[in-house]
């Protein structure tokens, strides 16, 4: 299983709630941080876009949110690959703090041609590299839905 530490950040005064701890909108801000830093991996970040025109758009989320973050708060982000395409990239975040999973979110991204406004195929090194990268078995947790009726 690879597992990728990409980014850790500090808990901001700023995102705490009247409650004092991590308001539910800003848990997205670390995953997103550490999004760029992934798509940097995958050679595909902000120079990709520049060149290539080519960017990843988020077309869906699916935040778990598993315990409450306080502060003083270090946010390890850890990242896995679940599986991708040519055109698209199924990934999670988990956010760890002093060991414990707080928060996990799953995301989908596009590959989008911001020229030609249509999704297109990565470059076919990328596709390996993110290839190379998925886990197995996808952890339990991944895949799932919101409902209020019980699964049979």
């Amino acid at each position: 299983m690879t597992v990728f530490n990409f980014h850790s950040e500090s808990l901001k005064s700023e995102w705490l709630d009247a409650y004092g701890h991590l308001n539910e909108a800003y848990y997205l801000v670390p995953f997103t941080n550490t999004t760029w830093s992934m798509q940097d991996h995958f050679g595909i970040g902000v120079e990709y876009f520049e060149q290539t025109g080519c960017a990843l758009y988020t077309v869906e989320t699916h935040l778990r949110y598993l315990r409450e973050v306080r502060k003083p708060s270090v946010m390890d982000i850890e990242t896995m690959i679940l599986g991708s395409d040519a055109k698209k990239i199924w990934f999670s975040h988990s956010m760890v703090v002093e060991g414990i999973t707080c928060a996990t979110a799953e995301f989908m991204i596009l590959h989008y041609s911001t020229r030609d406004k249509r999704t297109t195929a990565m470059p076919d090194p990328v596709q390996g590299k993110l290839q190379e990268a998925q886990i197995s078995p996808l952890p339990s947790w991944v895949g799932r839905s919101i409902s209020l009726k019980k699964k049979k």
